[in-house]
């Protein structure tokens, strides 16, 4: 079925002017004018879910090591928001949990990211995803939940049928109607610079919502949604809502 997503969506909050994945990032969407945010989604070693792009923590954190390798108690003892300024020194990696929590009270639509480590696909979605559905309200939309991991996607599937799934790729598969209808997939999400209005009529003529990531200049964006494109995400949803008017 279509999917009922804005314009512009938060690409890890609002990761232009705040902390990527942190509660700081959130407030931030919200108070930029953004319906919706993307989250990143990872297990810790001892099987909390948090919020981290990558699977190691030195870019954010300065730290050595993987989240996977990390209790969550050695996670939260970490600073998520001093790398990108003094101002966010000390904020915290946070639970799945604290999002929720806090994206719901804000109002905020959500895209959930799956981004599991080898071996631990389904895993990461089951636990997440239990966890988000036990959370979410029902009074917001249901979650949009997208991965480049397949196996995330069949999990998915199993955990919360009814929350529609995004196929994530670089450029479109090949074998994307087989992926498709495998995983039951709503959209798919692809990387602007491989976006063509052929590719984006091809996959709207065949019942897809399309969604590109990321994008930063308001006129590319424009050009994006002029050829179909759902919805776009964005480090700085204000300028492209701005466009967008």
């Amino acid at each position: 079925m279509p999917l009922d997503l804005p314009s512009v969506i938060g690409h890890r909050g609002a990761a232009d002017s705040a902390p990527e994945n942190t509660l700081a990032g959130f407030r931030r969407a919200a108070e930029l004018g953004a319906r919706w945010v993307e989250f990143d989604l990872r297990l810790t070693g001892d099987g909390q879910p948090v919020l981290f792009h990558d699977d190691g923590l030195r870019r954010i954190t300065g730290a050595s090591g993987r989240v996977a390798d990390k209790s969550l108690e050695e996670i939260r003892d970490l600073d998520a928001g001093a790398w990108f300024s003094p101002a966010f020194a000390g904020e915290a990696i946070p639970t799945l949990a604290e999002a929720l929590t806090l994206l719901a009270t804000l109002g905020l639509g959500i895209n959930i990211e799956i981004k599991p480590d080898q071996g631990r696909e389904d895993e990461t979605a089951r636990i997440g995803l239990g966890e988000a559905q036990r959370l979410w309200p029902d009074h917001l939309p249901v979650p949009l939940i997208s991965s480049f991991s397949h196996a995330a996607l069949h999990a998915a599937q199993a955990v919360v049928p009814h929350w529609p799934r995004g196929l994530l790729a670089s450029r479109l598969p090949r074998d994307w109607p087989d992926l498709v209808a495998d995983y039951g997939c709503s959209s798919i999400n692809l990387d602007h610079r491989h976006l063509t209005p052929e590719v984006v009529d091809k996959l709207r003529l065949a019942g897809l919502d399309v969604l590109a990531y990321t994008v930063n200049d308001p006129r590319r964006a424009v050009t994006l949604w002029n050829w179909g494109v759902l919805s776009v995400f964005s480090d700085c949803p204000d300028r492209l809502l701005k466009a967008r008017q």
